[in-house]
């Protein structure tokens, strides 16, 4: 079945659903909305139409900044058991639906007939869903071109009579699914030379469909398209069809109604307008603060490498069509400009993108500056990033910004961002084309200030633990990589072989850590690695600290300082002795030591400087992580 691949798991969706205010009041709606945006099979959607239905299925509720619809779905089949996905669909863009759909065959008497139920019910939308058998006949028609011809145009002007009716009769958007290939090929691989069989002529429909759409002014269902992706299996049930004539299997039906909802929304303008990139293993391999220019995987010539020009590719594509770019990384902007300006096999240069963010700060609260450096909603936004812990802590912060579940695998990143249809448009304008350069301008010509965002409550939620344990021989190629690669998070910058790293490991006087964090979401691998020894006068010099940015701002670097003081105190030490190197990627934590509560007593050659923190009352910071050695 097709999946909704592009929205996350909701890890406690049942219990939220039992949770649902009785009543059909803003609450409840904001926690079905909240509901519809995870990844619901068919059960689930019934399950979620229901609580809708009983809350709001006759009253939508106030306040809400879209127009509300009445669709009528008119089939030729079965299609009462789409609806609940086509609600859902709508109310997964803040949109109530209505339905309504015709007894089954009556679709046309209903429509065309003033005293029907279908006119007091008067549509706002209007969705025919017609099968080949339907159009075209049960029979195999006779062969020939000409007989072939005039097939289609019959088919064609009963199609326009109907859109042309509904449209006059109600005033309504009329919405079109193309027709489903349901019968196989009577030639084969070259179908095309028998003009006459039902699966040519589905072909040839579909293709035609398009221009009349275009003629007429109506929106096409493009589930052609989507069979064409998915198979034809995965939406259509042969068994289903004779006996219940569902055309559309029920476990394809939460993907058609996101379908049909998306043209809901984008008749509404509620299309995202905006697509913000992250960096670093989003359009290229790699971190590339860590890895320098040479370091990343972008290019021809290796998969993963051609993974991301496809997905660099995939994002121009949107800019040209009237997408904004922009860029929220955590990352020196230095670091994070040299592949647009740099790197050969780029394909994005920073003239595409509209609003360039590298820093620091916390995601969400980037995100909001890019919103107001742009002038738009925050729901125009599509937040596309590969790390799952900045995913969920933007729609934790901002649930109203479209955040796709990416897959771990790049070369699946813009069939996702695609298949999610965030950026479904009905037409396509001259401004559309010059947006990125209008937005451009507008950002030389306004400065916004981000607002902060408290992150303490979703930081608890993530259930976080810090696994620790000293240097072993089982993790010692994955320590030895991270203290000759890291080079953002790191106040030394110390590199070590393998033959010194043991050396160190035998040494009485030291002791080593390797950090492991792990959430509700899974194991974040080794984030972190700690070497201290014994100094004079009852110091610890803290040789390597160095952690993943991946991990930065959840409160570990905290965590780890309290793991340092509890082993230096260990060791008989009285006071911890950090010493920052300057080098030309590690400016983030210059004023690492500063931030922890140590005090500057010094410098240190190159421009380094030297901090201390007596034990003797040290206590750790206090934060939402769990600490506990690894087994």
């Amino acid at each position: 079945m097709p999946e909704l691949v592009w929205m996350p798991r909701h890890q406690e969706w049942q219990q939220s659903l039992k949770r649902l205010p009785a009543e059909g009041n803003s609450a409840a709606w904001e926690l079905l909305h909240e509901l519809a945006n995870a990844r619901l099979n068919f059960a689930e959607t019934l399950q979620l139409d229901r609580a809708f239905q009983k809350r709001f299925g006759k009253l939508r509720p106030e306040g809400l900044a879209t127009k509300p619809v009445r669709l009528a779905a008119l089939g030729s089949s079965t299609v009462d058991h789409l609806l609940p996905g086509i609600r859902i669909g709508a109310l997964r863009r803040n949109i109530w639906v209505s339905t309504y759909t015709a007894n089954y065959g009556q679709y046309l008497q209903e429509l065309l007939d003033p005293g029907s139920p279908l006119h007091p019910f008067k549509p706002d939308a209007v969705l025919f869903a017609l099968d080949a058998q339907h159009l075209f006949g049960a029979q195999t028609p006779v062969p020939g071109p000409a007989s072939a011809g005039d097939i289609l145009d019959e088919a064609c002007a009963k199609l326009r009579m109907l859109w042309q009716t509904a449209r006059n009769r109600f005033g309504c958007q009329v919405i079109q699914q193309t027709v489903v290939p349901l019968t196989p090929t009577l030639l084969g691989q070259n179908e095309q030379r028998l003009a006459h069989s039902q699966r040519q002529l589905t072909f040839r429909l579909n293709e035609r469909l398009r221009s009349l759409a275009d003629a007429e002014s109506a929106d096409l269902l493009a589930l052609d398209e989507r069979i064409m992706i998915d198979g034809l299996s995965a939406w259509h049930d042969p068994s289903l069809w004779l006996k219940a004539k569902q055309e559309i299997s029920p476990s394809a039906g939460p993907f058609y109604g996101d379908l049909a909802g998306r043209l809901l929304a984008a008749r509404q303008g509620r299309s995202a307008k905006c697509l913000v990139l992250d960096l670093d293993n989003t359009l290229w391999g790699g971190v590339i603060g860590d890895d320098g220019l040479e370091g990343i995987k972008l290019g021809q010539g290796s998969p993963m490498g051609e993974a991301f020009l496809a997905m660099q590719r995939y994002a121009l594509g949107l800019s040209r069509r009237g997408i904004i770019l922009a860029v929220c990384s955590k990352n020196d902007e230095a670091n994070a400009l040299l592949p647009f300006e740099r790197h050969p096999e780029m394909i994005l240069k920073r003239s595409d993108i509209a609003c360039f963010i590298a820093n620091w700060n916390d995601k969400a609260a980037n995100i909001r500056a890019i919103a107001q450096r742009l002038n738009i909603g925050l729901d125009a936004l599509v937040f596309a990033d590969d790390n799952p812990f900045e995913r969920n802590i933007v729609r934790r912060e901002l649930p109203m910004v479209s955040v796709p579940e990416l897959p771990e695998d790049p070369t699946c990143f813009p069939e996702v961002i695609s298949a999610a249809g965030y950026f479904e448009a009905l037409h396509l304008t001259q401004e559309d084309l010059e947006r990125t350069q209008q937005y451009q301008a507008n950002l030389q010509r306004e400065e916004l200030k981000a607002s902060a965002t408290d992150m303490e409550g979703y930081l608890r939620s993530l259930e976080m633990e810090l696994l620790w344990s000293p240097f072993d021989r089982i993790g010692l190629q994955r320590i030895v990589q991270l203290i000759n690669k890291t080079n953002q998070f790191n106040l030394t910058t110390k590199r070590y072989t393998e033959p010194e790293v043991l050396k160190v490991m035998e040494n009485p006087r030291a002791f080593t850590l390797q950090l492991r964090l792990i959430d509700r979401f899974g194991d974040n691998g080794i984030i972190g690695i700690i070497i201290a020894e014994l100094a004079a006068a009852g110091g610890c010099l803290i040789d390597t600290w160095l952690m993943s940015c991946r991990v930065l701002g959840r409160g570990v670097e905290e965590s780890t300082l309290g793991l340092i003081g509890e082993e230096a105190k260990r060791l008989g030490a009285e006071e911890l002795i950090g010493e920052f190197r300057p080098t030309a990627k590690n400016g983030m934590v210059a004023d690492h030591y500063a931030k922890m509560g140590f005090t500057q007593v010094g410098e240190i050659p190159d421009g380094g400087t030297r901090w201390k923190l007596a034990l003797k009352h040290f206590a750790p910071l206090r934060t939402t992580i769990k600490r506990a050695r690894s087994q």
